[in-house]
């Protein structure tokens, strides 16, 4: 249980940075924060290739496929915290 709950903020770690150098601008978010963020990236991007692929891979979440979902989850997760906390703060 330990080695998974690692792994997890491993990923979530390495997921939450590659998604923070592919979205433009400055994020002001700290180390923490990238590591939810890319453990959220992890099940968005777990649940979407859920409803794509209607397979559920036993494997493991330390696969290749899983690692990109992983990314693309993040990614996709930091361009909406970052397209409503500029609109937020425009209204501001």
């Amino acid at each position: 249980m330990l080695w998974t709950i690692l792994g997890l903020i491993v990923i979530g770690l390495i997921a939450g940075l590659i998604a923070r150098a592919v979205i433009p601008g400055k994020q002001s978010i700290g180390i923490l924060l990238t590591i939810v963020l890319g453990i959220v990236g992890s099940f968005v991007g777990g649940f979407l290739g859920f409803l794509i692929f209607r397979s559920d891979p036993n494997g493991g979440f330390l696969q290749p496929a899983g690692i990109i979902g992983s990314i693309i989850g993040a990614i996709i997760v930091l361009g909406l915290y970052v397209l409503f906390t500029r609109r937020r703060a425009t209204r501001s």
